[in-house]
């Protein structure tokens, strides 16, 4: 009798050591939180604004489009894509990210500055197809027919000065083989710096970044404006310049995903400066997390 009484006893202390003791089961929060911790070695508090039920989800999403190295678009082409998008919505703290990240995967300065150049441009026309109720289909019909003029390889002969909108328009001709109704409609007292501004930017063949990468920011900025016209030129012209559909999807993708971290940050007024600082650091430590594997090997 007095063995079962020691039995039962150590039982019930047994239970209440577990009861007591036992760690609860890992969340999903709690799994997030530690891949993130061990991705910049701390949790940004940006991320902690995330609600509870969102964290897993919004990691998950960042880590499988823009953190991994099995995508389409390499490093430095989604850190340029997400900071065209920070750019042209003002997000001060998304753009300070985005233009750390793209330089830690290999951008130089005037690779920022033509992707920042770049959202611009394509702001500005945007307002331009939208504010002057451009028609879509004869919007759509004009795109078609450039698209087929410069696949046709056509090269415009050495142009005049560009001055006025006589000599732009007569450039834009030669250039895209038709001179759209929204340039038309653009007040001609202005349409040369204007298209100048295009032509030496976006069609130009000799800057930093290619015509398929500016092409992909441009439809990146479009998609998330949103504006139809814009989505439908750029599409076009980044497969024209070589991008294939997963290179498109994920520049639209990326798009999504900065403007989504891009409203937590300003939504919940993160500090600026502390941002900076936790930005820095995550770099830090995501460089020694990279050099580690390779100091062991030697």
């Amino acid at each position: 009798m007095k063995t079962i009484t020691n039995a039962i006893l150590i039982l019930l202390v047994t239970t209440c050591a577990i009861v007591l003791y036992a760690q609860p089961p890992a969340t999903p929060v709690d799994a997030a939180y530690n891949q993130i911790k061990q991705q910049y070695g701390f949790i940004p508090t940006y991320m902690k604004a995330v609600p509870e039920e969102g964290v897993s989800s919004a990691w998950d999403e960042t880590q499988a489009l823009e953190m991994s190295k099995d995508t389409a678009l390499p490093a430095k082409m989604k850190e340029l894509i997400a900071l065209g998008i920070s750019a042209q919505m003002n997000c001060r703290t998304c753009i300070y990210a985005d233009s750390q990240m793209a330089r830690a995967s290999g951008a130089n300065d005037r690779e920022l500055k033509e992707a920042v150049a770049q959202a611009a441009i394509t702001r500005h026309w945007s307002t331009v197809l939208n504010g002057m109720q451009i028609d879509p289909q004869a919007f759509d019909r004009e795109t078609a027919s450039i698209m087929t003029f410069l696949r046709q390889g056509n090269r415009p002969a050495p142009a005049a000065p560009v001055t006025d909108a006589t000599s732009a328009y007569k450039d834009i001709q030669a250039t895209l083989g038709t001179v759209p109704s929204f340039m038309k409609a653009f007040p001609e007292k202005a349409i040369a710096p204007a298209w100048l501004q295009m032509k030496s930017v976006e069609l130009n063949p000799t800057t930093a970044l290619n015509g398929k990468a500016k092409e992909l920011i441009g439809l990146a900025v479009s998609a998330q404006i949103p504006c139809k016209y814009c989505v439908t030129f750029h599409t076009a012209a980044a497969k024209l310049d070589g991008a294939s559909d997963d290179e498109i999807k994920e520049a639209v993708a990326m798009a999504a995903l900065s403007r989504y971290w891009a409203t937590i940050q300003s939504g919940t007024l993160q500090d600026e400066a502390q941002f900076r600082r936790e930005v820095d650091q995550a770099i830090r430590n995501m460089k020694k997390a990279e050099k580690a594997p390779a100091a062991a090997q030697r």
